[in-house]
């Protein structure tokens, strides 16, 4: 619920002021997209599993959920590595080159990335790599457990992990740390606080931003990635259903966190926010009367 309300008023905001969307602000729509595909495609199955304490559909629902949550957990890792590629390219510019980004240069990143996860979900409907319920019983994902005596897919995880964990995860972490030392140079520079540019102080806050939302996705999803690798050298039987159960809740719960900072980091976007009737019966009015040409979207990259 949180998930899909929060995701909705983002794409709700980011469709009123489509006009006035800058090039970056895209990957922000993306991330959204991504999150609320996730909550509308996956997770009625795997409540409705709960509910019945089994998996529901056999093995075509469980493949269908598996290739869900790999495509849209990799578009998910993709954008955010994406966004820290772009953030660290806008601090590092001058004013007048940093909004020089063509859209249609982000439009064509956006459906690369989209190809690419659809390309790492597809391989194990191919035979490189394997789709299986979680030990838990009312999820399928990656069936880490098959893959310690299987030299085809070792080599499946060793890539995926690479490819689509370790190599993103380092570069946003590389990308960050860039902007925190350039950032740090600057406010060196300057004597006075009361003397910094606002441009100079909106650039801190929205790399801040941009920030906790990696580090939201990181932090929900290790869990999860330290309890399948255990799974890949171990027997599945040596962790507890629980042990197995909550990092994955975990994992999938990073799709809610995003909607949050964008609240606690724009006024405009509270503003909207507040604007919402979330009750049944009620008129919904995502679109405010304001005129103002402020665009909420754009306070996450403007400047």
């Amino acid at each position: 619920i949180l998930t899909i309300l929060g995701n909705s008023a983002v794409l709700a905001t980011a469709v009123k002021r489509s006009s006035l969307l800058k090039s970056p602000e895209l990957l922000t729509v993306n991330l959204a997209v991504a999150d609320i595909g996730m909550a509308l495609s996956m997770y009625p199955l795997a409540i409705a599993s709960a509910w019945n304490h089994a998996w529901l559909g056999g093995d075509a629902s469980c493949i269908y959920y598996a290739l869900m949550g790999f495509l849209f957990g990799v578009c998910s890792m993709m954008t955010l590595c994406a966004m820290a590629v772009i953030r660290f390219l806008v601090t590092n510019s001058s004013k007048s080159n940093s909004n020089k980004i063509p859209k249609n240069t982000v439009r064509i990143l956006i459906t690369f990335i989209w190809l690419y996860s659809l390309l790492w979900a597809i391989l194990p409907l191919v035979g490189w790599g394997y789709y299986g319920p979680e030990p838990f019983g009312i999820s399928c994902t990656i069936a880490w457990s098959k893959f310690h005596n299987s030299s085809n897919g070792f080599s499946f995880i060793l890539s995926m992990f690479l490819l689509c964990t370790v190599l993103p995860a380092l570069t946003i972490v590389a990308c960050y740390l860039g902007i925190a030392w350039k950032v740090h140079k600057a406010y060196q520079e300057i004597q006075n606080i009361d003397r910094i540019p606002n441009a100079a102080k909106l650039e801190k806050k929205l790399t801040l931003m941009a920030v906790l939302i990696s580090v939201g996705f990181l932090s929900s999803w290790t869990p999860y990635a330290a309890a399948s690798f255990w799974s890949i050298f171990n027997s599945s039987d040596s962790l507890q259903p629980i042990a197995t159960l909550l990092p994955c809740l975990f994992a999938k719960s990073s799709t809610a966190y995003n909607p949050f900072v964008y609240y606690i980091f724009s006024k405009t976007f509270r503003r909207e926010i507040k604007q919402l009737q979330c009750c049944c019966g009620w008129r919904v009015p995502f679109f405010s009367t304001d005129n103002s040409a402020e665009n909420p979207v754009s306070m996450m990259w403007s400047g």
